[in-house]
């Protein structure tokens, strides 16, 4: 049940102080989950014990992990290709707080022309059906190549990533022998290229835009582009969490 009560809150971004008046009202609610009309909600403090028990224990991963065997056992991890990306996740910059500085564990790092700080979330999902089935949080300022075999399944033979992955099959955690790495070329690159890698390209990009939508999901139609929480470690938990709510339609 109060697996539920998390899965609620971060798909309609109810706060916690909020969670038990949902639970009163709404009885679409209380039967995802698993009470009567006659039955007693938990109440916010519970709710919110409970989540300090899976943050202190990171009982969060185990359950997306429980979620990821689910959906194999159903057929939907099933490619053995991985996409690759990464996006900022905005944390406050201002040094108006209590301790007179900025959240020790978040960084500053530029892309293009713009600065951002925060964290910076790299997701795998399958090439197939485009589930996130893997995550890693870093601090902003590390590069998306560093974490691309983290984000590949063991099993996978493809990577397939966008121009900030180019040369991942160079690093020494890198299988090149049994995986195939491919990245986009940069726009500045594919000025040069044929109308035939011209187009190779362009199939790429239809392939690679299944993690695009995966973001999409995550920062547009659930709005989390900005931390809740102080440090990687909650907000690492947070998104273990959303994850599973975020599939492709088809999956419910």
């Amino acid at each position: 049940m109060s697996i539920g009560v998390r899965t609620i809150a971060k798909t309609v971004r109810i706060l916690e102080r909020n969670h038990e008046e949902t639970l009163h009202d709404s009885f679409a609610c209380r039967r995802f989950v698993g009470l009567t009309m006659d039955s007693k909600c938990p109440d916010e403090t519970t709710i919110l014990r409970f989540r300090h028990l899976l943050e202190k224990n990171v009982l969060d991963k185990q359950v997306f992990d429980l979620f990821k065997q689910q959906l194999t056992a159903r057929g939907l991890l099933f490619s053995k290709g991985t996409i690759v990306d990464g996006s900022f996740i905005e944390a406050p910059s201002s040094t108006k707080n209590a301790d007179k500085k900025r959240d020790p564990e978040m960084r500053s790092a530029k892309k293009v022309s713009n600065w951002h700080f925060g964290m910076k979330m790299h997701i795998g999902v399958d090439k197939a059906t485009g589930i996130i089935h893997t995550v890693v949080t870093t601090p902003a300022n590390v590069h998306d190549v560093t974490k691309a075999d983290e984000l590949r399944r063991p099993d996978d033979w493809e990577v397939i990533g966008d121009s900030g992955y180019l040369g991942m099959e160079k690093r020494d955690s890198a299988d090149p022998e049994r995986v195939t790495y491919t990245a986009a070329k940069r726009y500045s690159q594919r000025k040069k290229l044929s109308a035939e890698r011209i187009a190779d390209e362009k199939l790429l990009s239809s392939i690679r835009c299944k993690v695009e939508h995966a973001f999409h999901r995550i920062k547009v139609q659930f709005g989390y582009k900005k931390v809740r929480y102080r440090g990687l470690a909650k907000n690492t938990a947070r998104w273990e969490c959303l994850e599973f709510c975020v599939c492709p339609k088809f999956i419910t």
